[in-house]
């Protein structure tokens, strides 16, 4: 009886004479081949939405949510964590990357450390009923990630299942399944092209979504933003210009801390940082509510 294989190892016909091409012809067959892994993320957005809702609640609640995978689906887990604190201020401890074979994986790859199912059990040992956890695979099938999310659910945590192929056990399992299924990789088997450039899109939208649900935003605008650089600094200052009126933007930034929101506020309400810091508290961090009262 033959092995019936994910689909994230079938063989695209169009891309079979890749090696025969010219350098300006094979660069643009690969970046056509990354068209279909946004219609793919796209087609689950229903589940995408579902899963950025659990981790609002989850993160409004006090929990946390742990997005983990191994190789490529790691990698990109531990990117998309990573870049939530100087995006949205949001503390790294409680939006945590993790990758089979530790950080050291992150720069170099570790020959089976996604068969390794005891490790994955492992790196949700801390994981908790008021917690998410998001396990990524292109094919459903790493060891280290299914053990991880089979612990993660019997602790009581909520768990989400990230696939690239249709029919996985990892996604039935899991509470919330999002299968953003791709075609065959251009190379073929090689989830680092089209099943992780889905990947990347559907973990930014669930962490996006879910900062935005939080008040991390006012519209589009990023409005809790960490300057810690010369770049945000001056995209705080900017925001601080736009949204407070005819202010020293950068005397009040400092006085308010460094914060945006808490600039915004002080302005419009003329009131002090502790005074516009409580009524942020009380509008849950919403921006909107205060700026359409003012």
């Amino acid at each position: 009886m033959t092995e019936r294989l994910p689909s994230t190892e079938d063989v695209d016909g169009g891309t079979a004479g890749i090696d025969r091409l010219d350098g300006a012809a094979r660069v643009r067959l690969l970046l056509e081949a990354q068209r279909g892994a946004a219609d793919a993320a796209l087609a689950a957005a229903d589940a995408v939405a579902a899963a950025a809702g659990a981790v609002a609640a989850a993160l409004r609640a006090g929990g946390r949510a742990i997005v983990l995978g191994a190789g490529t689906s790691g990698r990109l887990a531990v990117l998309d964590a990573s870049e939530l604190w100087p995006t949205f201020g949001f503390p790294p401890e409680r939006y945590v990357g993790r990758i089979a074979g530790g950080d050291a994986a992150l720069r170099r790859s570790i020959e089976g450390a996604e068969d390794d199912a005891a490790a994955g059990a492992a790196s949700v040992a801390d994981a908790t009923a008021g917690d998410v956890v998001i396990g990524v695979s292109a094919s459903g099938s790493a060891a280290f990630v299914a053990a991880a999310l089979a612990a993660a659910r019997a602790q009581g945590a909520v768990t989400v299942a990230l696939v690239n192929a249709s029919g996985t056990a990892l996604a039935r399992d899991a509470d919330i399944a999002i299968e953003a299924v791709t075609a065959a990789e251009p190379i073929a088997g090689s989830t680092r092209l089209r099943a992780g450039t889905a990947q990347k899109i559907v973990l930014n939208a669930i962490s996006t979504a879910a900062m935005i649900a939080l008040g991390k935003t006012y519209g589009n605008r990023m409005v809790d933003v960490v300057a810690s650089n010369v770049k945000l600094r001056a995209r705080a200052l900017r925001l601080v210009r736009e949204l407070a009126g005819d202010v020293d933007a950068a005397a009040l930034l400092d006085a308010a801390g460094g914060r945006v929101k808490t600039a915004v506020v002080m302005a419009r309400r003329g009131v002090d940082r502790a005074t516009a810091e409580a009524l942020l508290d009380a509008a849950g961090g919403r921006l909107a509510e205060l700026m359409d009262e003012a």
